[in-house]
């Protein structure tokens, strides 16, 4: 199936790929989603993120896989994890929002319209400090509250859904409702239950889950489940803009060179100058992230010139054969 940000692409021109060389994303081993896959983990509350990745590493016994945005000991829900080269990849998750369902107790019982009217004071811009234990510098900063809302209220317990933009600390919120309310607020427990386009329902899996499947495929050869807890790394990147490339382009820009005009096939319609996008091969393997440096009518008019500039190289090189003569320029 066609990735959703490779559908109603604009096409420049036109080529055949090599089905010698790459792997249609879709079609990927369990060995090549281990280094070029990302699984949705239901984080338990108890561990750090970082012991949480290490228990994946030590699982599969794989030596490099990261995560997308950290979760606190006492907080659970989504991860994403990557393996391998994925983790390169991982960053465009900070992009998109992050949603929360938190639990707080309020030190005294509002009125319901003194409750909606500091609600509402939570949407939008907001300034933020993060709180003394923070693993971030204590600098005031500004972050967006797109969505907040009551789920359910039981006396002075209120919990609620927060959609923020990342990096917004959900703990700060109740604190700081608790101070306009007067007595203080406090909140309890805490749950990610979307990141980016991931949500709840995006194949999440939890920790034993992940070693059943993991079992059952080095003691019995059955990959089945572990073909659908782990996804490839390109569905992490439907969010953002796509350029799809020849075959010949592919190594050049593995190795560090910018993607010329000649080099491009399709492009996602409405491209302007300074767009973050994906750039994937034919087989939709996602070869770099990169910023355009053209804009769509800029592209299509011309004939030759860099249109895009490599920001993250994700394909590891020599996956496609070499067939180029300069580090700077990629032609047909």
């Amino acid at each position: 199936m066609k990735l959703k940000q490779l559908q109603n692409l604009k096409v420049i021109d036109q080529d055949i790929t090599n089905e010698e060389y790459g792997t249609y994303c879709d079609k990927r081993t369990v060995e090549q989603l281990l280094n070029y896959g990302l699984i949705i983990l239901d984080k338990p509350n108890g561990p750090t993120s970082h012991e949480t990745v290490a228990w994946v590493k030590k699982i599969f016994g794989i030596s490099k896989a990261g995560h997308s945005g950290t979760l606190d000991p006492p907080v659970s829900g989504l991860l994403p994890i990557g393996f391998g080269e994925a983790t390169k990849a991982l960053a465009v998750l900070l992009l998109g929002p992050k949603e929360y369902h938190a639990l707080g107790r309020l030190h005294s019982l509002p009125s319901n319209e003194k409750l909606k009217d500091v609600l509402q004071q939570f949407k939008g811009k907001i300034h933020q400090k993060p709180p003394q234990r923070s693993s971030v510098s204590r600098q005031t900063r500004i972050r967006t509250i797109y969505e907040i809302e009551v789920i359910e209220q039981k006396e002075r317990l209120l919990l609620l859904r927060i959609l923020c933009e990342a990096g917004t600390y959900i703990r700060k919120i109740f604190y700081d409702m608790g101070e306009i309310l007067g007595p203080g607020a406090t909140m309890i427990e805490l749950r990610r239950t979307r990141v980016g386009h991931f949500s709840e329902d995006s194949n999440l899996v939890k920790m034993h889950d992940l070693v059943d499947a993991h079992a059952l495929w080095k003691e019995k050869g059955d990959d089945s489940k572990l073909l659908k807890i782990i996804m490839p790394i390109e569905h992490a990147l439907s969010e953002i803009k796509s350029v799809v490339i020849r075959d010949s382009a592919v190594d050049a820009l593995c190795h560090g060179a910018q993607l010329a005009i000649p080099g491009i096939l399709e492009i996602s319609p409405n491209m302007t100058r300074g767009d973050y996008v994906g750039i994937y091969t034919q087989k939709g393997e996602i070869v770099a992230l990169g910023e355009a440096l053209l804009s769509e009518s800029e592209i299509v008019e011309n004939t030759k010139g860099f249109a895009f500039q490599t920001k993250r190289i994700i394909m590891a090189p020599n996956t496609y054969p070499k067939n180029w003569r300069s580090r700077t320029i990629v032609n047909k």
